[in-house]
């Protein structure tokens, strides 16, 4: 008999992407020097890159791991108290190599860009300057940008073997690349150009270029932006003007050296629909900026042990144990109705019906075995809930591998809880590098395990 064609699309089909991601070899590569976990928010980024990081320390390299991420779960994972802007390194791990981590503070970067890129006069003239502390706290972009600036940062210090980075949780994936774009086109702007140019013309023609052009603008702008905002731009943008240049050097370095053979991007992605789709935007943008992308890392898939009962048979079990009238009779009763043995006889059917409603009141075997059935009714409910989100995931995953097959996946498989703890990481860091197929410590005992942070 062939099979029902709603039950054959409810049962999920495992399909193979084209090529795996095999984690380690990129781990061992001494050529590896950056790992970029790229994706968009909510998907685990920080864990993989932490639980990749410690793999690769624990394989024998010297790894750092740039987060991010401004909640302490992750430092609380590695057994540190706090993460800052300067790389710390993590006890408790094993094997050969050591790890270290840090957290990005934007404005402490920032900072350091100033300080190292103008004499200490004119550094704190611009550290102390409103302006410049809401632009190093708050402006678009600028998060991304120090971000790329302390990686940067530290593959020129070459103290570690393999940089592991966690990009910032933008609203778009793509933010990470666009960054230094951004703040270029801020420096290189007309409002820029234009309270910059007094000071590169010098001597009286700069005074009267400011007594009249800048009258006209500085006076609109200042009913705009209020004169003593404007006043603090200026003062900005002239103590800043020498370093302006290294911004946009630094900048197109940092942005080649993602380019880099050394270089290999992961996008990480959860298995639904909006996430998968912005991890499809950023293999594109990938591939259009010559970026070496190495993988998808497929996060909090789920799974079962039990494929082969689907939801509509799973649902028409929880059916018939809500009511068992529909197929079932209680022993003994349909002979008693049909047997000529009984008419003329003082026990009736109704009689026996009467007795047996008066035993099963007194605790019958029916009734013990009800809330059985419940319960197990109950648990196919949720095998079949189960099966439409695989049979979903599924569905969505094979739109990602259809439209992009030459890129090599890794399934992280979803787990109970949050990682708490090295042992946590190191079994992520095993069922990343075994594609979620191996088995993890502790898998078979339990509550304990652990999952991809949200």
């Amino acid at each position: 008999m062939s099979p029902d064609p709603a039950e054959a699309q409810e049962t999920p089909r495992r399909l193979s992407p084209t090529r795996a991601l095999d984690v380690d070899p990129l781990l061992d590569d001494p050529g590896t020097r950056i790992v970029v976990c790229c994706g968009s928010g909510g998907v685990g980024k920080t864990t993989t890159a932490a639980a990749l990081g410690l793999r690769a320390a624990e394989r024998g390299r010297k790894v750092v791991v740039l987060t991010i991420d401004p909640a302490k779960r992750l430092a609380q994972s590695m057994g540190i108290d706090s993460l800052d802007n300067v790389p710390r390194r993590v006890k408790g791990t094993e094997g050969t190599g050591e790890l270290h981590a840090m957290m990005l503070d934007m404005k402490r970067t920032f900072d350091e860009v100033v300080e190292a890129h103008a004499d200490s006069e004119r550094a704190a003239v611009i550290l102390a300057n409103p302006f410049y502390q809401s632009l190093s706290a708050g402006f678009a972009g600028t998060q991304e940008y120090m971000a790329m600036e302390k990686l940067g940062q530290l593959r020129a210090r070459d103290e570690w073997d393999l940089i592991v980075v966690d990009t910032p949780p933008s609203r778009s994936a793509l933010d990470f690349l666009d960054a230094p774009k951004r703040l270029g086109s801020f420096l290189d702007g007309r409002l820029i150009r234009l309270l910059t140019a007094p000071a590169k013309l010098g001597g009286r023609a700069g005074m009267a270029f400011l007594n009249v052009g800048m009258s006209m603008m500085t006076g609109t702008l200042g009913k705009l932006l209020g004169g003593q905002l404007l006043k603090d731009v200026q003062t900005f943008v002239a103590a800043m003007d020498t370093t302006f240049g290294g911004f946009r050097t630094r900048a197109d370095a940092t942005y080649k050296l993602l380019q880099a053979p050394g270089t290999a991007f992961l996008v990480v992605a959860a298995p639904e629909r909006d996430a998968l789709r912005e991890a499809a935007y950023f293999v594109e943008r990938l591939a259009a900026e010559h970026m070496p992308l190495v993988g998808l890392v497929l996060n909090r898939v789920h799974g079962t042990g039990a494929a082969g009962l689907s939801a509509e048979r799973a649902l028409a079990a929880a059916e018939n144990l809500d009511d068992p009238r529909i197929v079932d009779q209680g022993d003994g009763k349909a002979g008693l109705r049909n047997s000529l043995d009984t008419y003329g006889s003082s026990h009736t059917p109704a009689s026996e019906a009467a007795a047996g409603d008066t035993a099963s009141e007194e605790g019958s075997p029916a009734d013990t075995e009800r809330p059985v059935d419940l319960l197990t009714a109950g648990l196919l409910r949720l095998h079949a809930e189960r099966m439409r989100l695989l049979s979903r995931e599924q569905r969505t995953r094979d739109r990602f591998t259809a439209r992009h097959p030459e890129v090599a996946v890794v399934d992280v498989p979803a787990l109970p809880g949050d990682v708490h703890d090295l042992v946590g990481l190191r079994d992520i860091g095993t069922l990343l590098a075994s594609g979620g197929t191996e088995e993890t410590p502790g898998e078979a005992e339990g509550p304990e395990r652990t999952e991809p942070s949200r």
